[in-house]
């Protein structure tokens, strides 16, 4: 009985400490070394920013210090195209990414595989069904949305 309460005493102090840590940010030594030097010039700056973004750049400089050097040309493509857009745009599409985190799993996956669908399509084809919708009445598009909802979806994954 006593070692079970210590477990959970355990546990429970675990858990706060990483909360803790979270809500305390991270030091820049106790950063890794790739992690720093991806950060680098954030490094006088370090201790002044707030928690949060500390945690979030740590964990970017994590997954960069990860990336193949493919995969960073293709994150810096990304990046730069993001950097180009309009700041309405870029709104626009952080409250689309919000509205499609609080949808279900299942709906997420119905999303991902149209869109995998899709790029599948010739560059002629997709440009079709653009213009097709684009042309649809607010109404005509809920239609081809509740449709889409109810095509039934093979459960391979890729």
């Amino acid at each position: 009985m006593k070692a079970k309460r210590t477990m959970v005493a355990l546990a429970a102090l675990l858990v706060f400490s990483t909360v803790v840590a979270e809500d305390a940010g991270i030091s820049w030594d106790s950063l890794s070394d790739g992690q720093r030097e991806v950060l680098g010039q954030l490094e006088q700056n370090w201790d002044t920013l707030p928690a949060e973004r500390q945690n979030r750049l740590a964990r970017g400089a994590q997954r960069w210090d990860g990336m193949s050097r493919k995969e960073r040309k293709e994150a810096k493509g990304r990046f730069r195209a993001w950097r180009d857009l309009s700041n309405d745009r870029r709104e626009l599409i952080r409250e689309r990414a919000q509205i499609f985190r609080e949808l279900s799993p299942e709906d997420q996956d119905r999303i991902r595989q149209n869109y995998r669908d899709y790029r599948k399509l010739n560059r002629d084809r997709r440009e079709q069904l653009r213009d097709r919708y684009r042309r649809m009445s607010p109404d005509q598009r809920k239609q081809l949305r509740d449709r889409l909802k109810q095509r039934p979806r093979p459960t391979v994954r890729d």
